[in-house]
């Protein structure tokens, strides 16, 4: 029979790293460089991409959709962590928690759909170069980015929802960083077992069907690109696409080990690890790899910034600056 007297949790203790006493203060001064730098790179990308004329193909607006995505999506783990290791606060309430909960799956499901979005443009971009300024025009666009966003917002829903209908009832300390989807059910006093089913098949659903999709318009990425008759145009377009591929590889790889595990749970401290590569490392690599190491984009950039220095001089008060 099911208890109706249950003590409620009204708020979790978070445990983050502090079995590294002694690292704290360097793992808050390197997630703290890391973050910054975060920051200042996916800023970077919304802004020349907003600003230069010559970067209004698809991709470029794709790679101007991740980079914002980035930085909410880094921005709803990354400031509790360092909170944490700062001892600022380790406590986190209930429904801040579930809020933390919803915002995180909703923008790494929505970087899923956009991540096989990218993939599905490159593959039209290079092996059906005449028909991609039909299939991807503006409007098909800005249908493909709002899909991505809708379906991440439907998506987020589920799991919240569910773990927010479990009974806490003690004890309240979440063994992660943030508050994650397994370290929650395993807090629960009541029966996480249809939770746990519904939230791995959701799971298979949006990882592993993105996998793969992305996956498979690589492959024919490359088999496209095998068939380039330049030595020099091949070594350009595999190096281009085997850094792009490598990227999400890692991010779909320690996501789905993650999370399509129903039954097998490693131990909390690799769970913390691999955290770290997709909430704090990839939303840092994604706008080096895809933007900032791309010619074109660097070309624009270097643009912008003789563009706002010819607007400052430094005249006898000091600095001036001129629309």
């Amino acid at each position: 029979m099911r208890v109706q007297n249950v003590t409620q949790v009204t708020e979790f203790q978070l445990l983050g790293f502090q079995t590294l006493g002694e690292w704290q203060a360097l793992l808050f001064a390197m997630f703290l460089l890391v973050y910054l730098l975060t920051l200042t790179g996916n800023v970077l990308v919304v802004a020349v991409v907003s600003q230069d004329p010559w970067l209004r193909s698809p991709m470029y607006g794709f790679l101007q959709q991740l980079s914002f995505l980035e930085l909410w999506y880094t921005s709803t783990v990354v400031p509790l962590l360092l909170a944490s290791l700062a001892s600022w606060g380790r406590s986190i309430s209930f429904s801040a928690c579930m809020v933390q909960l919803y915002f995180f799956v909703f923008f790494g499901a929505t970087e899923c759909f956009l991540l096989a979005v990218m993939a599905y443009d490159r593959f039209l971009a290079i092996c059906s170069p005449l028909c991609y300024p039909l299939l991807m025009s503006p409007d098909a666009c800005r249908q493909l980015v709002a899909l991505c966003w809708l379906t991440g917002v439907g998506t987020g829903l589920l799991p919240s929802l569910m773990i927010s209908q479990l009974d806490f009832c003690g004890p309240n300390q979440i063994n992660h960083f943030f508050c994650d989807l397994l370290p929650l059910m395993q807090l629960s006093c009541s029966s996480a077992h249809v939770t746990e089913v519904a939230i791995f098949v959701l799971s298979v659903a949006v990882l592993c069907v993105c996998f793969l999709l992305t996956l498979v318009s690589y492959v024919f990425i490359v088999s496209a690109i095998l068939r380039i008759p330049s030595t020099a145009g091949r070594r350009k377009t595999f190096s281009t696409c085997g850094s792009h591929l490598a990227v999400v590889t890692i991010y779909y790889g320690t996501m789905i080990s993650m999370y399509v595990r129903p039954s097998a749970h490693l131990s909390p401290d690799i769970n913390k690890i691999i955290s770290v590569f997709y909430t704090v490392v990839m939303p840092l690599l994604n706008p080096v790899i895809y933007s900032l190491r791309n010619k074109d984009f660097e070309e624009a950039l270097r643009k912008l910034m003789r563009r706002q220095g010819l607007r400052c001089g430094v005249g006898a008060g000091g600095q001036v600056c001129r629309r």
